[in-house]
Parts: C-alpha cells; structure tokens; sequence
C-alpha cells in the first residue's frame, strides 16, 4: 500500500493528514502553535517552532499507525499563504520573527506605494488589491528594521520565502530553495500574466532578487525528504490551503465556488483560464498550473477570491480573550439558546477589513448592546458575522463575475457548525454543501501529490473517488427578514469603520 502525507501548515496549528489510495484518511496528529501580538495590529509566529512543530506531527502521523517511510509515494504541502520568513541560507535559521499573514506593520508602506502612484500598477500586475496582508511589505519591514538584514539580504546570504519554501528547505536539508505559483501569486511581487518575479516591482519595492525563490509547479516535484528518514520521498503536491481546497472540492469548472472557513474565512471562484479583473475589492489569483506531459506550456486556471481576515479566530478571541466559552464548539450551544442577538452586532474586524472593503483602519466593534444583552446574544452575533462577512464576499463576486452562484461548497473546522451553515444557506439564499471530511486543504494537496507521482491518472478520476457523503443546508429564512438582516449588517460595518 502507499500513502501520501501531507503537512498541512495553518495559522494556529501545524497537522500532518496521512492518506490512502482511495483518499481516505489513516492517520493524523496535530497540535496548536502559538502568535504573537507584540503591538496593536502585529501578529507574528516563531518559524522555528513552525517548523519542530510541523515535522513531529509528521512523525507522530507516521508512528501511531505504524507507517514506515518507505509506504509514503509522496509528501504534498500545504500551508498559510502570505506569512514572510526570513533566514540565512548559511545556517538555516531564521533572522525575526514571521510576520503573519494577518499583521499589519507594513500598512505605512502600502500607503507609500499607494500615494506614490503605484496602486493600479501593482493591482495590474499581481491581481491583488495593495495591502499590507500580502508578503511585499512584510518583506521590505524586515530588510528596513532587522539588523543587518538589507546588508545581508544583498550579498545574498539571506532568503525569502513563505511557510511552504521554508517547509521545502528543511525537508530537503537546505538543497532546495523553491514555492509554487499559488503561494508566489500571493506575495504581490509575481506577476500572474508573464508568470515571473515583476523586476519592476521588486525595484519599487526595494527587494533584491537574489532573495527569492525558484518558482515550480505544484505537480512538479520539488526535491525529495533528506531529514534523515530512508528511502528518500519526493516533496510534491505544494499548495496554498485555499487553492488546495478548491481543488479538494473538485471545483475544475468555470463558475464553481468554495469557501474554507478556518482561522479567517476565504471564498474563491474558478474563473477558468482568463484571469477576471475586480471591481469590487476582489483578488485576481493562480488557482492551478500544471504543464501536460510532454508540452512546454504551462496551462493556468484563475480564480475570484474574497479574503475574511476573521472566522475561527473571532470565537477563540470569544475563550481566549473575554472568557465567555471554555472550548470553541460551546459558541454553538449558547448561539441556540436564543431566537436572535437582540440587536447586538459583531464586526471581528481585529485587524481591520479585508474583501471587498479592505479598510486597515476598521477595528473589531459590538454595537447595540443594552442591558438585556448576555453572552449567548453576544455567541450567536459572533457566529452570525462569519456568515455576514462571507456574504459580502460572495455579492461582489458575483457582481464581479457577472455569474450566479447555484450553491456554495464549504470546508474547515468552523464550516462543522450547523449553526453557522444554515444561517449561511438563510442568507446567500443558496444550498451550502459540506463534505463528510471538512479537512479540504490536506485533501488537496493530496490530490495533487496523488496525480504528480501517478497514483491518480486526472482530475476525472478524482471526482470519481472523492468523498461524496455530504449534507445540504437549505435556505429557510424569509427573504424579508434576511433583507432586513443584511440591511441592519451594513450599518454595523458603517460603525467599525468609522
């Protein structure tokens, strides 16, 4: 038998999902990592304990279903986009700490650029909408304010990359410095039409070259496992999570949308092999690229994608931070323990808006809050603003688009809410559609490790063996009252902005 494992790198936990040839899952061990927020608005993760963290789940997956090295075909991963490391490529250590995906420190930089002239430019080029969420500035933060990092980053002693370079980096024991093209279309220094690093770019940026990573194919093979462990296993199947989970739910087609509901939530639509130009705050993005065998040209599919900085993240602020739970699935008991919020409103706008407002300064705010309020009411607002917010995503998509939406396939952790799935059915108006296995982004990237080392033939076979068990959430809410919602919605989001 062989077996695919896949490290699944995420915000607030590091998991390795071990598969078999029919896609089901036969072991898997994961384990929370920590951030930081070390000033309003930062947020920022140790890459070391990304990666110690990330490679005892692979062996802890390994070991507890007694699964030798030599049944593996192949290692895909999977990971945060967005998040910047740096390290020296003569020790393998990391130079800060890793700016998040989330942080926000380099928000005075995008207004430079922007001020300067360079935002269409740059929206032109990389499709992304500048900001700092992406990985340019949190870039440029470290090389301005690390010692001796620009000096460093200039000889050429230091390296650039996002979680899945340097995973690939100490896998391959520092033979192998690359990323795909959905993590590089996600840094805003890629340029999605020509398909390379956008010289221009980086000069305005200031960001040597030499930093950057070669950039592959996900269903190329990337290097192979030197940490030690024989046979050595081809590293495959590399993949942004949201990519990833666009291919888990065989979204192959033009017009067919997902929305991954995790740490923050992300909605993205396949567009086909055009890339669609947003007017409404969206991101233009790689979905797939791969080159058929025997041909030099790279086939690209594009996707519409919609950026929700805040999902699971909002409840654990919920146990974390006001105490009101003491495990995340409770949100859903208190939620039900009420017929509606009684006028309270949450906008988890921690570090600001992302799609289709991208608004930096929006903080996280609860309104209509009277004496009757309690924290059920305040449960069941925070769960009804993740749907609220996908919402909005979905609407301008679809403006954008210029195509309906027939039903939305769902996956991540929070997406297990009933709660929260039919109250996102209530108001797209739409069946949502989850999967029996709502770990969509290890699936993914297995799918693509499966058809890069042959295990499957294509994606028709894929949709042939994926998991069909589903349930269906069924819009039931008035469509008079779900005006009314959307309309009292928008006047919490007036009030986060202002």
């Amino acid at each position: 038998m062989e077996y695919i494992a896949v490290l699944d790198q995420g915000t607030t936990s590091s998991r390795c999902v071990i598969f078999d040839h029919n896609a089901n899952v036969v072991s898997k061990a994961a384990e929370e990592i920590k951030r930081y927020f070390p000033h309003p608005g930062w947020v920022e993760q140790d890459a070391m304990e990304i990666w110690s963290s990330q490679f005892a789940m692979y062996s802890k997956a390994l070991m507890q279903e007694q699964i030798s090295v030599s049944d593996l075909a192949a290692i895909g991963i999977t990971n945060q986009r967005e998040t910047t490391i740096v390290w020296n490529r003569h020790t393998s250590e990391p130079i800060c700490m890793a700016p998040v995906w989330q942080c926000r420190r380099g928000a005075p930089l995008i207004e430079e650029w922007v001020a300067a002239g360079y935002g269409e430019m740059i929206h032109d080029k990389t499709g992304l909408v500048p900001d700092a969420y992406f990985s340019a500035s949190k870039l440029r933060w470290i090389l301005d304010n690390v010692k001796d990092a620009r000096e460093g980053a200039e000889a050429g002693d230091l390296l650039f990359g996002t979680v899945d370079s340097w995973l690939i980096w100490k896998m391959t024991d520092g033979e192998v410095h690359a990323t795909d093209y959905t993590n590089a279309s996600r840094t805003m220094m890629f340029n999605i039409h020509t398909l390379q690093w956008d010289d221009e770019l980086l000069e305005i940026f200031d960001i040597p070259r030499v930093m950057l990573p070669e950039v592959k194919s996900s269903f190329d093979i990337f290097g192979v496992n030197e940490t030690g462990s024989k046979p050595q296993v081809p590293i495959c199947g590399v993949v942004g999570d949201q990519q990833a989970a666009l291919f888990a739910q065989c979204c192959f087609d033009k017009g067919q949308a997902k929305a991954t509901y995790g740490t923050g939530s992300f909605v993205l639509m396949n567009t086909g092999s055009e890339p669609v130009t947003s007017k409404r705050g969206l991101l233009t993005t790689i979905a797939f690229a791969w080159q058929e065998e025997g041909s030099d040209e790279l086939n690209v599919t594009y996707a519409l994608e919609g950026s929700v900085y805040s999902a699971g993240s909002a409840l654990q602020w919920l146990r974390d931070g006001l105490h009101l739970i003491r495990k995340v699935p409770e949100v859903n008991e208190l939620a039900a323990a009420v017929d509606d919020t009684n006028g309270v409103h949450f906008v988890p706008a921690f570090n600001g808006l992302g799609a289709p407002y991208w608004d930096s300064e929006a903080r996280g705010t609860l309104t209509g809050l009277t004496q009757g309020s309690t924290r059920e009411h305040i449960a069941r607002a925070t769960l009804e603003s993740i749907a609220f917010r996908v919402n909005d995503v979905l609407e301008a998509m679809v403006e954008d688009s210029h195509t309906d939406i027939t039903e939305l396939r769902v996956d991540g952790g929070v997406s297990n809410s009933d709660f929260l799935m039919q109250f996102q059915a209530d108001l797209i108006g739409v069946d949502v559609i989850r999967p029996h296995m709502v770990e969509a982004t290890a699936l993914g990237a297995a799918f693509v490790a499966g058809i890069a080392t042959g295990i499957w033939d294509d994606q028709a076979q894929l949709l042939r063996i994926a998991d069909k068990k589903t349930k269906t959430f069924t819009p039931a809410m008035d469509k008079a009252e779900v005006k009314l919602r959307k309309k009292d919605w928008a006047r919490a989001i007036k009030k986060a902005r202002a």
